[in-house]
């Protein structure tokens, strides 16, 4: 459940070939993140924080509660690391085998009613709902649109999946790909540092439409800069 993996899958083309048709199982490659507000335009916005969560989180099982969530006009964001969540629709980089924390569901589910498929999909897992803080209140859902910043690269996800009601800092297979991340859900992810934008009130529909949630997500990034 604490793992991450992210990425869009690219279709290899033979000469003269037609396209393959992609499914849920294929494996992504990376893509290039860029269009709309910088990393560093959004990170000027991000250098105080108005705490909103009644306590901390936890990055790991093992370390200590210091990471606040903030609140921004607009938005709510917080800085963690990152681990590799591979839960979701089994394929042959997450599953059983490649992650000892699999789990084949995701709290939010596709179009035809399916769980997500991690190493497809680039999504975001938000902690549990819990009196340290529930991000039902704040306008965060299943299907909201997240900028996840880090390393110079904004990469456009959706509210995917929960985690540990403890724990903070976690997004899929296919986000840590499009961030130059391992995806490995036995040791990839990274200390970070990594941002997390919530935007409030968002949703792409269906979920699992990712170019959808890219153009949604540079708009609202824009408007975040514009109102903050």
């Amino acid at each position: 459940m604490r793992k991450l993996v992210s990425g869009l899958f690219a279709l290899a083309v033979l000469t003269g070939a037609a396209l393959v048709s992609t499914t849920a199982q294929a494996a992504p490659e990376p893509v290039v993140i860029q269009a709309g507000p910088t990393a560093a335009e959004l990170l000027a916005k991000l250098t105080t924080c108005k705490q909103i969560s009644s306590g901390k989180y936890k990055s790991d099982g093992e370390t200590a509660a210091n990471i606040p969530v903030c609140d921004k006009t607009g938005a709510v964001w917080y800085k963690a690391d990152m681990d590799i969540d591979c839960d979701g629709q089994p394929t042959t980089k997450c599953n059983k085998s490649t992650d000892p924390w699999f789990q084949p569901d995701t709290a939010f589910h596709d179009s035809k009613g399916k769980p997500l498929v991690a190493d497809k999909l680039p999504y975001v897992v938000v902690p549990s709902a819990s009196g340290n803080w529930d991000y039902r209140k704040w306008g965060i859902q299943g299907g909201g649109v997240v900028a996840i910043i880090y390393n110079n690269k904004v990469d456009y996800v959706v509210v995917g999946d929960t985690g540990p009601a403890n724990i903070i800092g976690e997004a899929s297979y296919a986000s840590a790909v499009n961030l130059g991340i391992n995806p490995n859900p036995k040791n990839g992810g990274t200390d970070g540092p990594v941002w997390y934008l919530y935007f409030k009130g968002s949703k792409t529909t269906p979920i699992e439409d990712h170019n959808k949630t890219v153009t949604q997500g540079e708009a609202l990034a824009q408007k975040f800069l514009n109102e903050n």
